[in-house]
């Protein structure tokens, strides 16, 4: 049975019947609120007194045949103006920071085929941080929980909650080396930057 959309989402999900109808390919632009200011004080060389800014972003989610399982994409942007004590006599300083990431992984539903789906994700790619004229990119991992609910067949909302770590220093000295068994140990040492987020998106599914 075809729903009649309405012109907004709470409309179909009030007056479409719910179905278990399984997606090939989902998308889902998404609004949350990031937490964590370890990428701000390092652009700035100093503690920032931050609460949490906004973040948006698209996830696109491509079905296999494993139950359950996604390949996912995701790209999210953030933005924070900082302020930065002056000098001696000069006065404060506004910065504009940019944070990005891009990165691929997988989702896993627990439990297919239901209205609501919660699911694991897990996730590897790349951090951009950007401030006054200068750009760094480090390796960064991800990884969340939440639960997708899907009224009608194509359109649906997405909660996420999500740890970023952004490897921004990574040091793995050689510590000794075996000849005679072949092992050599390496110690690692890494300066982590985390953040915290929570979002919510609308999911636009496709056949």
């Amino acid at each position: 049975m075809r729903c009649l959309a309405g012109p907004t989402v709470a409309g179909w999900l009030l007056f479409c019947p719910w179905t278990s109808h399984a997606q090939a390919v989902e998308v889902t632009p998404f609004v949350g609120h990031r937490f964590g200011g370890d990428v701000f004080e390092r652009v700035i060389g100093q503690p920032v007194d931050l609460d949490g800014t906004r973040a948006v972003g698209a996830l696109v989610n491509v079905k296999v045949r494993t139950p359950g399982l996604f390949a996912e994409a995701l790209v999210t942007h953030q933005e924070a103006r900082v302020t930065v004590p002056g000098g001696l006599f000069a006065p404060p300083v506004r910065w504009r920071i940019t944070v990005d990431h891009w990165q691929g992984g997988g989702l896993q539903e627990l439990g297919t085929g239901q209205r609501a789906r919660p699911f694991l994700t897990g996730l590897v790619g790349l951090t951009r941080y950007v401030a006054a004229g200068d750009a760094e990119l480090r390796v960064t991992v991800g990884g969340g929980a939440g639960v997708k609910l899907m009224p009608i067949r194509h359109v649906g909302v997405r909660f996420d909650g999500r740890v970023f770590a952004t490897f921004a220093d990574l040091d793995a000295p050689l510590v000794a080396c075996s000849t005679g068994a072949g092992v050599c140990l390496i110690g690692l040492d890494a300066d982590i930057l985390w953040q915290l987020e929570f979002s919510a998106g609308i999911v636009v599914a496709f056949p």
